[in-house]
């Protein structure tokens, strides 16, 4: 499966253009959006083949929408690969229980945007 649409759920603005801008110019189409609940909504009545997934945002946790997109009897987005990127420093557990559910789990302190490129390719 190719990925051609990407939802990127991040509230820092400079990260958050910074991926986009990106994307769009590696030829992906991206909805971006800064809040949890929006986030949620958004993956929820749209189809992404993948899912860029802040930990730390407004109203909503990213483990919080990860958990109501996968944790759940069903897997609501079967289709879409998801990545979660924290700067924030997980306990062990808490970082299982994500990478349980995600696809893939990144350090954005470590990934320029060259990085994130390669690994979407890797998940194409």
């Amino acid at each position: 499966m190719a990925i051609k649409t990407i939802l990127c759920i991040e509230d820092d603005r400079f990260i958050g253009e910074m991926y986009v801008r990106s994307l769009k110019k590696a030829g992906y189409e991206v909805d971006w959006l800064v809040g949890g609940n929006d986030g949620l909504i958004a993956a929820r009545n749209k189809h992404y083949d993948l899912i860029l997934l802040d930990v730390m945002l407004p109203e909503r946790r990213g483990n919080e929408i990860l958990d109501s997109l996968r944790g759940g009897k069903e897997d609501l987005i079967p289709d879409t690969k998801v990545i979660v990127l924290t700067n924030f420093e997980q306990d062990d557990e808490s970082r299982m229980a994500m990478e349980h559910h995600a696809d893939g789990y990144l350090i954005k302190a470590e990934i320029t945007p060259r990085k994130l490129l390669s690994v979407i390719d890797g998940l194409s």
